[in-house]
């Protein structure tokens, strides 16, 4: 038996205490086609994209066919990924008119750069023509394909965590590969080839300060209490949730997508909490104050948010204004007056 110091490192068990997968040297293989069926559902249904003609929007993600999995081999991760997913998008324009169409990727697969990949979007056969079918094949698109782009990101970062082991020294030794020609940067990925990552911390991810602002027609206890109350969450959210409206207590809403906890209350004038959706890092979270502001006759909330991973501050913003702002407004009639 080699002695400590001499030898093949890869038999030399003190290089980690239990000697679980000495060095990372044996072939690990995780499983993440579930996983990623799940997430790609998620990241896809409720796109959206607008011009001066309408709006339009995914609606259902009807097909989601493939596999998906990472291997860990001498301290290197590969990764294989092959799907074909289909989806229906929903068109309304300014005059009120509906449409909907398909949306098509037959090859979202490690082999192909991001920039490469077939995004197919036709309007149904049944539907006249619509300038909102030119909005879905190049806005829509766009969106469609930033939205896979980080598909393959939280694969590499999010799912990975655990299969490099840390050595005797706290450190994990990660070198990332793939069988796709495509590089990192266009795939949205936010780590490095390789890196370096102290026991136990996670998945260090970039991460930025945002501040929004807006107008709610009611007093500063009743938007209060909108965050705080269950059946008013409820309410706005058109969706089961569960609100425990005290400090430490915990929230979980939008069919579980998003979920924390509230770090500080002051009754009619700020909460603090815990927020995240519910495809971020595992356990990272952003922190998100709200200030009620009385101005008279309405309220000025003002959100600050801190922590949000870099790739996720448009969609957090948009998610905020679309279903907290505009939905307590349109639940409760606190967007338009009244004479």
């Amino acid at each position: 038996m080699a002695k400590w110091g001499e030898g093949d490192p890869r038999w030399i068990v003190e290089e980690r205490a239990d000697a679980t997968n000495v060095n990372n040297w044996h072939w690990t293989e995780r499983d993440a086609t579930s996983w990623s069926s799940d997430k790609l559902k998620f990241l896809l249904l409720g796109l959206s994209v607008e011009n001066e003609e309408g709006s339009c929007e995914v609606t259902e993600v009807s097909k989601v066919e493939g596999e998906a999995s990472i291997n860990n081999r001498k301290g290197k991760l590969i990764f294989f990924y092959e799907w074909s997913l289909k989806a229906t998008w929903t068109g309304e324009s300014k005059a009120g008119v509906k449409y909907t169409g398909t949306i098509e990727v037959p090859n979202l697969s490690d082999e192909n750069d991001m920039e490469d990949l077939d995004i197919s979007v036709s309007l149904n056969k049944d539907e006249p023509e619509t300038p909102l079918s030119n909005l879905m094949k190049t806005k829509g698109a766009e969106k469609i394909r930033e939205a896979l782009g980080s598909y393959v990101g939280f694969l590499k970062t999010e799912f990975t965590q655990g299969m490099i082991l840390p050595t005797a020294n706290g450190v994990a030794k990660v070198q990332s590969t793939s069988q796709s020609k495509a590089t990192q940067d266009r795939t949205r990925v936010s780590s490095s080839g390789s890196t370096t990552a102290p026991v136990n911390t996670g998945v260090k991810i970039p991460t930025c300060k945002f501040s929004m602002k807006e107008k709610f027609l009611t007093s500063p206890p009743d938007l209060y209490r909108v965050f705080l109350n269950q059946e008013m969450v409820q309410a706005f959210t058109h969706a089961p949730a569960s609100v425990e409206g005290e400090r430490g207590g915990k929230f979980r809403l939008l069919e579980g997508n998003v979920f924390g906890e509230f770090t500080e209350l002051v009754p009619d004038e700020k909460i603090v909490m815990k927020w995240r959706y519910n495809n971020w890092p595992c356990e990272h979270y952003a922190t998100i104050t709200m200030t009620f502001v009385d101005r008279s006759s309405e309220t000025e909330l003002k959100v600050d948010c801190r922590g949000v991973p870099d790739n996720e501050e448009e969609r957090t913003k948009e998610g905020w204004k679309r279903y907290y702002f505009e939905a307590i407004k349109q639940t409760f009639g606190y967007g338009a007056r009244l004479y």
